[in-house]
């Protein structure tokens, strides 16, 4: 089974690692400079350096869908530069997946594939997917809506050690992002982890540096740059998080339900065509 997934960043990631572990063949599609924050488990990195490793799973940038294929058939994830997602033409994969979190649906269709799976807020199952799995942190996380919507965008980041938005750095002017530490380094609140135009970017909180975004990507102000995690395990920073396995389950179990049951009705139809066409031999 080969499955597309546009988005290439953590909790995409995380769904790509559930769907490789399965079994799957992975393609993964972003911009041709991605804007990932927990670059350190984003295949997106691919794009950047030319191939990538996330959990023993290497990702590759292709050039193009047919050598994206192959590379998913040789066992690496495929990485694009196809924001539109215009491989899925010549792919023509098994499903689609949008894991673009941008809390709105950017382009994607229920026809660009048999089975299409929307992540997370501004998605509807059976108007613009066949399924939408929840990407809010809490009791419903990684749950599969097979009909209706994931809960709203609230713009407020999930608990992590008992901080939320306090644990995002954001950008403090429009410009060119220079970072001024590493993804890993221990930081304190008021430390300069980047500056923007001259104007520093600050962590809020002490912790472990989880993400930062690469140098001379242009941001504007006020833009999600950074994030602290004050749990302080420095190991974290190699995995995917809680939250983009839950999610990956979700997607998982989504194309396994739908798939069977595309199965099954296909299974369906071919029995009573062969009933028909007894039926009809025998009347003749």
């Amino acid at each position: 089974m080969l499955v597309e997934i546009r988005g290439a960043g953590d909790i995409a990631t995380g769904i790509a690692l559930r769907l490789h572990r399965a079994g799957m063949g992975v393609v993964m599609c972003d911009l041709p400079v991605p804007t990932s924050i927990r670059r350190t488990v984003c295949f997106s990195e691919a794009i950047r350096l030319g191939e990538t490793e996330v959990e023993g799973v290497r990702g590759v940038l292709c050039a193009d869908a047919t050598s994206a294929r192959a590379a998913a058939q040789a066992g690496d994830v495929a990485v694009l530069v196809d924001p539109e997602a215009a491989s899925t033409v010549e792919l023509a994969p098994d499903a689609l997946v949008d894991a673009i979190l941008a809390k709105r649906n950017l382009g994607t269709t229920r026809d660009m594939a048999p089975v299409v799976v929307g992540v997370g807020p501004g998605f509807t199952a059976q108007v613009d997917c066949d399924a939408a799995v929840e990407t809010m942190r809490g009791h419903y996380l990684g749950r599969v809506y097979y009909e209706g919507s994931p809960i709203p965008n609230t713009a407020v980041p999930g608990l992590i050690g008992g901080y939320a938005g306090e644990r995002v750095m954001r950008a403090p002017a429009d410009g060119a992002f220079e970072p001024c530490v590493e993804i890993g380094a221990e930081v304190r609140a008021g430390d300069v982890c980047a500056t923007v135009a001259g104007e520093p970017m600050r962590a809020t909180i002490d912790g472990v540096v989880r993400g930062l975004l690469q140098a001379d990507v242009r941001v504007t102000a006020g833009m999600k740059s950074g994030d602290v995690d004050p749990r302080c395990h420095p190991e974290y920073i190699r995995t995917v998080s809680d939250k983009a396995s839950a999610v990956g389950g979700g997607v998982l179990e989504a194309i396994l339900a739908l798939s069977g049951a595309l199965a099954d009705k296909d299974g369906e139809k071919g029995a009573d065509e062969k009933n028909s066409g007894e039926k009809n031999g025998g009347a003749a």
